[in-house]
């Protein structure tokens, strides 16, 4: 039995690399694992050698202490790999497969799978709906910044490459469909986008960089991208989107001196609940400010895809309301424009064929779109630690030597 490195949250502002345990077809007791997952069988997964695990800014969240994750929990949500081993009753997947790993964790089985809401699985975590490796609250399926991980369901679940030298050869690319491109995409559906409309997305992270290429992909007539961060805005631009710093006046000003009108078709939410404020607030944390932003910028009847994450727990934040989750947003302006509003995990699964053709097909580029960026496995900590300065860089791990970083 080989090895096995990964990246553990050690507390606030702290990860490392240190050996953790190879895989096995049970789900052993370990930090964040629901008590009654422990022990629970998987015949049905398989374990991957990993190729490619990205850092999300979701695993930045935690490493800045704001969420109630465990000190030990292994991270990585983002996992693409090669299949060494399956589990008694997988039938289709095969050892030698390419993979792309949703990264929600989902059963197949269950009336939210097969509605195709795979984000909010009633199966996988005993703790409420909805699971993922590596994560606070997700059942403590163990992560996936590592050599090897176990992926459950794995008939379901893995995306199969269909050619294994042309996925390589495009495999910075296609790490990407397991979470942020998707994400981005959903993000964009959610909020209307398409042919020759106009969108606003806030944050030019990398979620907010790919919902800007997802929104270029939907045929959108202009796609505005606002961050405080002039280096981030400067990626958004390489790829031919329009950019506003939300640092240098009100937001829906600054759409007008691009569009010529303080109001788009539509908003995407690319941020989530770590916001800083503009005008007024500009300089300290505003988690509501941009909710607010988007209903503010979006024209009546329009809606708002937020794919940024939101949290019922936040230890770190401004104030008593906000560290369960309640924010002041003005929900009597969406009310009163009749906007829609989408939340929650995108489910991955329901994209993620498609986009994986548009890259095969080289109908976008979206780790050049993301700025994406291969680190050893064992340079992890620096990668969080220029991701958290704001780096306008898509960070890629590469544990096993396949980016050729070793």
């Amino acid at each position: 039995m080989p090895g096995n490195r990964g990246v553990v949250y050690q507390g606030p502002g702290e990860v490392d690399v240190t050996d953790i345990a190879y895989p096995e077809f049970e789900l052993k007791d370990g930090p964040g694992v629901h008590p009654d997952n422990v022990g629970r069988k998987v015949p049905h997964g398989v374990i991957v050698e990993v190729v490619a695990t990205n850092i999300c800014g979701s695993d930045q969240h935690m490493v800045r202490g704001r969420t109630t994750a465990p000190q030990g929990l292994v991270l990585g949500h983002e996992i693409t790999g090669k299949v060494v081993e399956t589990g008694p009753d997988v039938e289709f997947v095969q050892e030698g497969d390419l993979v792309s790993v949703p990264f929600n964790i989902s059963c197949g089985r269950c009336r939210n799978c097969k509605a195709r809401r795979t984000e909010i699985c009633l199966n996988v975590n005993p703790e409420k709906p909805g699971s993922a490796y590596g994560y606070v609250g997700m059942g403590g399926w163990v992560g996936g910044q590592a050599q090897y991980a176990l992926v459950p369901y794995a008939d379901w679940n893995l995306l199969v490459f269909p050619d294994r030298d042309q996925a390589m050869d495009k495999i910075m690319d296609l790490t990407m469909l397991s979470d942020i491109f998707p994400t981005g995409y959903h993000g964009c559906v959610t909020a209307g986008v398409g042919v020759g409309s106009s969108v606003y997305i806030a944050g030019a992270g990398p979620v907010g960089l790919a919902a800007a290429a997802a929104a270029q992909l939907l045929g959108a007539a202009v796609v505005i991208v606002g961050d405080l961060k002039e280096q981030r805005l400067a990626q958004a631009r390489v790829f031919g989107c329009e950019t506003v710093n939300v640092s240098e006046g009100d937001p829906a000003d600054l759409v007008e001196g691009v569009l010529g009108t303080r109001e788009v078709d539509s908003a995407v939410d690319a941020v989530g609940f770590e916001a800083y404020g503009t005008g007024e607030e500009a300089g300290s944390e505003a988690p509501a400010s941009v909710l607010n932003t988007a209903m503010d910028v979006t024209r009546a009847g329009g809606s708002i895809g937020i794919p940024g994450l939101y949290v019922t727990g936040d230890p770190g934040a401004s104030d008593e309301a906000a560290k369960e989750g309640s924010l002041s947003i003005r929900f009597g302006l969406g009310w009163s424009k009749s906007h829609a509003f989408f939340t929650g995990q995108c489910p991955a699964m329901k994209y993620h064929r498609e986009l994986m053709m548009a890259i095969l097909h080289e109908k976008v580029h979206i780790a050049d779109a993301v700025n994406a960026v291969a680190l050893p496995l064992e340079e992890a900590a620096r990668g969080y630690q220029e991701f958290d300065r704001g780096a306008a860089k898509k960070y890629v791990l590469d544990p096993n030597g396949y980016l050729g970083t070793g």
